[in-house]
């Protein structure tokens, strides 16, 4: 496998989770192990290792040496919008672990509803998709996009509804995307 010029090597300092990809199996990846860092966007991080690749979540991050990501701040006195904003940060940082493309500009956000309840708290109500319908990482990015918009300072509930109408296709996909992955017309 050819690796980028940012990829970069590690050990395990510690047995780790992960999920194989494409599949989205879970494993535990044994302390020791050896291999390459592919992707590292959003928190998490696509590594090779042994001819496979695995998705590791940002909260085991410290196995590979990293820190974990630090959880999203409101400014003082956050309104709606600026709530609304954070909401779309996080969802920014969700990323396909074999394209790297957060899901905003892949076009699989369908609808994110947020609503503010009687008690001050959040509750957000988002529709996606994925790029093919049989993915089996689609769980891993519903979970993905759930955990970190509930990271969210007032977010207290949060769906995530996959949904596969209308059928995704590379035009959802923002300009920006489509020049990064040479699908410009």
């Amino acid at each position: 496998m050819m690796f980028s010029p940012n990829s970069e090597a590690f050990t395990l300092a510690r047995d780790c989770n992960a999920v194989i990809i494409p599949t989205g199996e879970p494993v535990t990846l044994p302390e020791g192990s050896v291999g390459m860092i592919t992707q590292s966007l959003g928190g998490s991080y696509t590594v090779y290792i042994e001819g496979n690749l695995f998705r590791i979540a940002g909260p085991d991050a410290d196995a590979l040496g990293k820190e974990p990501e630090t959880p999203p701040v409101l400014p003082e006195g956050a309104d709606d919008e600026a709530v609304e904003d954070v909401i779309w940060e996080q969802l920014r940082a969700c990323y396909d672990p074999e394209i790297p493309i957060n899901v905003v500009d892949l076009g699989l956000i369908y609808r994110c509803d947020i609503e503010l309840n009687a008690n001050n708290e959040r509750t957000v109500e988002i529709d996606m998709t994925l790029t093919a319908p049989g993915c089996g990482m689609g769980d891993i990015l519903v979970e993905d996009v759930r955990s970190k918009v509930a990271r969210v300072p007032t977010v207290g509930f949060v769906t995530v509804d996959l949904v596969f109408d209308p059928p995704w296709d590379r035009s959802m996909m923002s300009q920006d995307a489509l020049l990064q992955t040479g699908m410009m017309y």
